[in-house]
Parts: structure tokens; C-alpha cells; sequence
């Protein structure tokens, strides 16, 4: 099992952690001096006080939590937003406030969940005609084109 080291920038970051065995994503907490309002259709960028360094071979995929979702409509902005093995900065999570009424995020709120991954890396090989690509039953459609 590879292993996330974890370093708290200040005495108040939670340490991520599954809630349930059965869990799939890590919580990541708010680490703010204050609690923060967004406005409806308002973003914030906010600390969690932590740094990482996510296993090689690996990203880090911090996703929304649907309870924020469902009950407040806050959500991750650049869901999922993507870790690098080789990111060693503070973790912050981009929310958005879809919902109609300003939301509060306190010091400690739990505001998005943190899942590792493993990364597939690919050789790119350019080619000078589309038909190397080879054909497919879809072809070139796009948006909708498989139906509703």
C-alpha cells in the first residue's frame, strides 16, 4: 500500500483521513484564521494547511462533497482538480457557490474530499494523416450525438 506523507503548516490542519473503511476519498478540511463567506455565485480559494507529497505514480483528485453539494450547492470549481506526485506546495481547494444564499466555511469544515489515484503515462506519437487514427462506429460525433 503506498503512503501519503502528510506535513500540517499549522497546528490546526487536519490531517486527512477516511471517515468510513468503506470509503473511497480522504476529507480535506478548511485551515482558516476566520471563517470565510462566498457569496452566491461567488468562489474562494481556501487553505487547508496542508502539504503533501502524493506517491509517484499517482494523483491526487480532490473532488466535491455531495452533502455540500445537495444541501448548499458548493462545489468544487475545477472538479476534479488534479494533484501532481510533484506538487509539494499547500493543498487549497477551489469551491463555488452555486447555491442562492452566501454560505460560511469555518476553520475545520470539512470542503472537498481527496482521492489517489493511480496515472497512466503515454508514449504521444503525432501522425500525418486523420486516418491513422483509425475509424470508429461514432466517427467525429461530438456533444449529443449518442442521444440524450
Amino acid at each position: 500500500m503506498a503512503a501519503l506523507r502528510v506535513y500540517r503548516m499549522r497546528a490546526d490542519a487536519v490531517v486527512p483521513r477516511y471517515k468510513t473503511s468503506g470509503a473511497a476519498g480522504m476529507d480535506l478540511a478548511a485551515c482558516l484564521d476566520s471563517p470565510y463567506v462566498i457569496a452566491p455565485g461567488g468562489t474562494a480559494r481556501v487553505p487547508t494547511g496542508l502539504q503533501i507529497a502524493v506517491p509517484a505514480g499517482h494523483e491526487g483528485q480532490v473532488r466535491p462533497r455531495s452533502g455540500l453539494a445537495a444541501r448548499h450547492g458548493v462545489t468544487v470549481l475545477n472538479a476534479p482538480g488534479t494533484i501532481d506526485e510533484d506538487y509539494r506546495g499547500e493543498v487549497q481547494v477551489l469551491l463555488i457557490n452555486h447555491g442562492s444564499e452566501a454560505f460560511t466555511i469555518e476553520s475545520g469544515d470539512r470542503i472537498a474530499q481527496l482521492i489517489l489515484a493511480p496515472v497512466s503515462k503515454v508514449e504521444v506519437e503525432p501522425v500525418d494523416d486523420v486516418a491513422a487514427l483509425g475509424g470508429t462506429e461514432r466517427g467525429d460525433g461530438g456533444f449529443g450525438s449518442t442521444g440524450v
